[in-house]
């Protein structure tokens, strides 16, 4: 049986996107860091976004965890889980729930326990401050503010996420107490490994 130009370019165009995929995901992510830090590839990078989408996803289907108030990261497969929540069972149970996906090598709990139950005044100050600080790290270039999460309750802010070095953990404590309206700051930011 002959073969048509057009099963030739299709034959072709999917032995160079195999060829594309395969370079990469052994292609290390490019970092615009100031120091080195430990790279990842492509490939690493998409497996941790179906990690964290699929910790969210487990989250958000048990009626135990109140999982937006659950924030999650991923790194090489370690899983971070920050934010403020009502109770220790919460925490105890986010993380189960965590140890229980696949592709999750280890979890960094980092949750913290809310002091008291906020009003809605409480809520719409809390996302000004979370606004006002995220816009002050963007707004710095030493420091990778995509990497970190920001979340806020009673005026404390927590900053989580994983970070190229202490510098960028120091520079975005930094910034953040230096914000308006923010009352503390807890640094739940982690190194790169």
């Amino acid at each position: 049986m002959k073969k048509t130009p057009y099963e030739y370019f299709a034959a072709i165009a999917l032995v160079s996107a195999m060829s594309l995929s395969i370079v990469a995901c052994s292609k290390p992510v490019e970092t615009a860091a100031s120091g080195p830090a430990a790279s990842t590839t492509v490939g690493t990078e998409i497996d941790d976004t179906v990690v964290t989408a699929s910790v969210k996803s487990a989250l958000l289907a048990d009626a135990d965890v109140k999982s937006v108030d659950v924030k999650v990261e991923t790194r090489k497969g370690e899983v971070m889980l920050s934010g403020f929540v009502d109770s220790q069972a919460q925490i105890e149970r986010a993380t189960a729930i965590t140890n229980g996906v696949a592709g999750v090598k280890s979890i960094n709990n980092k949750m913290a326990l809310k002091t008291a139950d906020t009003t809605v005044g409480n809520k719409v100050d809390d996302g000004i401050v979370t606004t006002r600080v995220k816009a002050a790290l963007l707004n710095d270039a030493s420091i990778k503010s995509l990497d970190i999460g920001v979340v806020t309750r009673k005026g404390e802010v927590q900053l989580s996420g994983f970070v190229d070095n202490q510098g960028q953990i120091d520079k975005a404590m930094e910034v953040a107490k230096a914000t308006e309206d923010v009352k503390a700051v807890s640094n739940e930011m982690s190194i790169k490994k």
